[in-house]
């Protein structure tokens, strides 16, 4: 069947739909939508004849991604390995790490200051200078293609940087352009607007309007005042996102991580998130990638609890996203680790296990942003804990402000009123491992380091994908070397995005150093997660009470596969008073036990399988 063909049959299968959709978000532009699928037809034809093969080879293999052997990583290229062909250079040690699936931190072309971390796109169709070219880029995935390794890559929808072409042929006056942003000659509608619509970031970038002098506009900022929000009532910017989007695709990208995606539609007197119309666009987005480039995943970045973000995923007839993160689980592993106890995170990892076991989650201790303390206030406060009150003890303990915690942290955006500081830090740092080595305090350093490896073993005991972050293998600590940098100083989350340390990664083969430990202890917790099939998503999984405050019990199942994984979040050795019937052998300590009464060393993990 010749490509034409193929590109026919499926643009067939999803056009009702699609046109459907298309006329509801833009009625009477039926015109639009049939330049809409030339666009689409010529992205199709010029698809690498090798990603074809790759599209059809998950088109007859759909579970692709929701096995047992995916382990991601986040990384940032400059950080890594200075440019993407240093990144291709370091597969190899890539492959060490356990990981077949990449996420490369934004890289974009975007302005020098003023960038966001990369998500103030200046244009979509370049990599920043330094970083290489988009040649460079499709050479790095053809070659993780080769050695069976995915590659994602951020996707920027909500806005543009105020340096895009857009933005500039706006700022000069050209109404096309400034259509494509919400621009208003008076604050009349942008106070509308903030009555009811949240501010992201109200200390350091509040409201969500900017105030330009020059042309004497107010334009729509929901981030930052550099960040332009795009209008999607206006059919031009998604078609031309949408074609940003499929260059990106046929540069092999496999996974597309859509930012920001609840908030890409406006609308006057509501909050502007989560709109009806951002799910159709979701959804015609995933039928746009199946069409063109079916072998391509959608990731949703939707920072909400579990079962809010659940939408997101679709429905079996209309899917929308194939992934989305695991917030809320990450930010409560991190208030388990301050308060130690693990009522609230046992109480979410069952509304987790409820869920359809075809949603896919990413799961991770660590990312490139922040981590905010969007916990379960209502429920936390039947605890006695107030939020506010337990914001500042959280902020306090992870910055080493808290009798006892040897945690180092910073916060960012910190509002002392509200109590909504965010926090940065590396893994190791948070876990105590810089104050252990800084008093050269032996016993705390190998507690510190239990603490490490007891929160990736929890992780890698969920069900979805592991994400790791670069550097986190190894133990990295914070990078305090920003504050000299003016360009970064004022974002405290360049703490935890400092350069690879190389010479410490060399040391993951020397026994005995918190390297070896780590990267030892990691990757055997990923090779015992890709060998029992009971780590598949299909898996039932639910908790079992432990009779101990600090010590949680996760139960797995599939196929007379039974493992229970235990996990002690506090300093102390603890029992697990559970009752199961068996033997099982703990597959960290290589122990042969009973399932009843297990002694818990401090921060100790166990990953135990049933034998009889």
């Amino acid at each position: 069947m010749d490509d034409k063909t193929v590109f026919q049959e499926r643009l067939e299968k999803h056009y009702d739909e699609l046109k459907w959709l298309y006329c509801e978000l833009y009625p009477g532009r039926e015109d639009l939508f049939h330049e809409l699928c030339k666009r689409l037809e010529r992205r199709a034809s010029e698809r690498a004849s090798e990603l074809k093969k790759l599209d059809q080879k998950r088109i007859s293999d759909p579970d692709w991604y929701r096995r047992n052997d995916l382990v991601g990583m986040m990384l940032y290229v400059d950080a890594f390995a200075g440019n993407l062909k240093g990144v291709k250079k370091k597969l190899d040690y890539l492959e060490e790490c356990g990981v077949n699936y990449i996420h490369l931190m934004p890289l974009l072309d975007s302005p020098k200051v003023r960038n966001d971390g990369g998500y103030a796109v200046s244009d979509f169709t370049m990599v920043k200078d330094g970083l290489g070219t988009m040649e460079d880029l499709a050479a790095l995935t053809g070659e993780c293609h080769r050695r069976g390794i995915s590659v994602c890559l951020d996707f920027v929808m909500n806005h543009t940087s105020d340096e895009h072409e857009w933005a500039l042929r706006a700022r000069n006056g050209e109404k096309e352009y400034q259509d494509r942003y919400f621009f208003y000659d008076s604050y009349d509608i942008p106070g509308q607007f903030e009555k009811t619509c949240p501010q992201v970031f109200p200390t350091t970038a509040p409201g969500n309007f900017t105030w330009l002098e020059d042309i004497r506009k107010f334009v729509m900022t929901t981030f930052y005042p550099y960040q332009w929000d795009l209008n999607y009532r206006n059919p031009a910017v998604f078609a031309d996102m949408t074609d940003y989007l499929l260059n990106l695709t046929n540069k092999g990208i496999d996974i597309i991580r859509i930012d920001a995606v609840p908030y890409i539609w406006k609308e006057l007197g509501t909050n502007c998130r989560n709109l009806p119309q951002v799910h159709n666009i979701v959804r015609m987005l995933r039928m746009i990638c199946e069409i063109v480039c079916p072998g391509v995943l959608l990731l949703g970045e939707v920072v909400m609890e579990p079962e809010k973000v659940v939408p997101y995923f679709g429905t079996v007839d209309k899917p929308e996203c194939h992934m989305l993160y695991n917030v809320t689980t990450m930010a409560t592993t991190w208030h388990t680790v301050a308060v130690k106890d693990v009522s609230l995170l046992k109480r979410q990892m069952d509304i987790v296990s409820k869920l359809p076991r075809e949603y896919v989650f990413l799961n991770y201790l660590r990312c490139h942003d922040d981590i905010g303390w969007g916990l379960e206030y209502g429920w936390l406060k039947q605890k006695g804990m107030d939020e506010v009150a337990h914001k500042k003890y959280l902020n306090d303990y992870f910055t080493g402000n808290y009798p006892g915690s040897d945690s180092r942290g910073e916060l960012y955006n910190d509002d002392p009123r509200l109590g909504d500081a965010r926090l940065c830090g590396t893994t190791a740092s948070l876990c105590g491992i810089e104050a252990a080595e800084e008093r050269k305090d032996e016993e705390a350093l190998k507690r510190s380091v239990d603490c490490d490896l007891m929160l990736h073993g929890y992780m890698l005991a969920q069900s979805g994908i592991p994400m790791l972050y670069s550097g986190d293998e190894i133990g990295q600590l914070n990078d305090y070397t920003y504050r000299d940098n003016p360009r970064k100083a004022a974002d405290s989350r360049y703490l935890h995005r400092g350069a690879f340390h190389w010479k410490d990664a060399a040391l993951r083969k020397k026994p005995g150093t918190v390297q070896n430990r780590l990267f030892s202890g990691i990757g055997k917790m990923e090779e015992l997660r890709k060998t029992y099939k009971v780590f598949l998503n299909a898996a039932a999984v639910w908790t079992l009470e432990t009779y101990d405050p600090s010590v949680l019990c996760l139960v797995r199942e599939l196929e007379g596969e039974r493992f229970i994984g235990l996990f002690n979040f506090s300093p102390w050795g603890k029992t697990a008073w559970i009752d199961e019937p068996g033997m099982y052998h703990d597959l960290i300590s290589d122990e042969m036990l009973e399932a009843r009464g297990v002694l818990m060393p401090p921060y100790g993990v166990r990953w135990m399988f049933k034998v009889d």
